[in-house]
């Protein structure tokens, strides 16, 4: 993967097109029509923890994204996992960008629950100054869920950040999602024609599951969700046009919720942070800071 790879278009019928690496190691097999950005164009990874990259691997190693990496993945242990990501991505050729586990998963959580938006519309600017300066073409990212609200809470950045860096820059960053707790090849049917899929051929995914099983930090969670899903349904990769400005549709009482609770009766946490109380205000000043930039 250290040289540069060249890319063949294949007709594969009137309506269906592919794209291979030469040595065929990896096939992106858009099922409806090949959207605007196509791989080799400049791209970026933003994710929350480390270790989301593996959801999207086979895609990785197609593009080598700039990639940007919220917290440290640390948790409550305070154990980084870090490390394990730089490695896999000094194995595809990507590479980090300026946001690199920049908050412990505490001071993410901290600064929720503490009603500090500034933090993360530094981010967001940052972010945007980022995709601007490396002419980014199109980002890919965390998906809302509702079942972590840092994964939420990233998708409420780039978002942000695709909208600030769309109208300074004057031109248009294509936005797309991918699932981490839903299945990988869900795609609603009014996003398919712009999705991006990836069939990944024998090869490409071996290496994407001997990469997930050999992650330290992550092998009893890489294990538990192969076993629940089935190993197939991650040959499938799939990049889904983002819905901004909140449309995403969640369906209360929100997993990561009922599970703070939990934590919080446990004696883990104080404090059970909100959909309602936490992360709707968040959204809103984010969004509020994005329209007055834009006047």
């Amino acid at each position: 993967m250290g040289t540069k790879t060249r890319y063949n278009e294949k007709k594969v019928a009137a309506v269906h097109w592919a794209w291979y690496l030469e040595d065929s190691q990896t096939v992106l097999t858009p099922k409806y029509r090949m959207p605007p950005t196509v791989p080799g164009a400049p791209a970026a990874l933003v994710i929350a923890h480390p270790g989301h990259e593996l959801r999207v691997h086979g895609w990785l190693e197609l593009t080598r994204p700039k990639v940007f990496i919220l917290t440290d993945g640390s948790g409550r242990s305070g154990r980084s996992r870090l490390a394990s990501t730089t490695r896999i991505l000094s194995q595809v050729g990507a590479e980090p960008g300026p946001i690199y586990g920049r908050l412990t998963d505490l001071m993410f959580y901290s600064a929720v629950l503490n009603h500090d938006p500034n933090v993360f519309i530094n981010l967001a600017e940052e972010l945007a100054e980022a995709f601007i300066q490396a002419e980014v073409q199109y980002v890919a990212g965390d998906a809302t869920e509702g079942y972590n609200p840092a994964h939420d809470i990233c998708r409420l950045l780039i978002d942000t950040a695709v909208e600030m860096a769309n109208w300074r820059s004057r031109r248009r960053i294509a936005n797309f999602d991918f699932l981490l707790a839903g299945p990988p090849h869900a795609c609603p049917t009014d996003l398919r024609a712009d999705a991006i899929c990836l069939q990944l051929q024998d090869d490409a995914f071996e290496r994407k599951l001997r990469t997930a099983r050999n992650y330290p930090e992550l092998v009893s969670e890489v294990d538990n969700t192969l076993c629940t899903t089935g190993i197939e349904a991650f040959r499938v990769e799939c990049l889904r046009p983002a819905n901004t400005r909140g449309s995403n549709r969640l369906h209360e009482p929100l997993f990561y919720e009922s599970y703070g609770e939990k934590q919080v009766a446990a004696g883990y946490y104080k404090q059970v942070l909100r959909y309602r109380e936490h992360v709707i205000p968040l959204t809103k000043a984010l969004w509020h800071y994005v329209g007055q930039g834009a006047r």
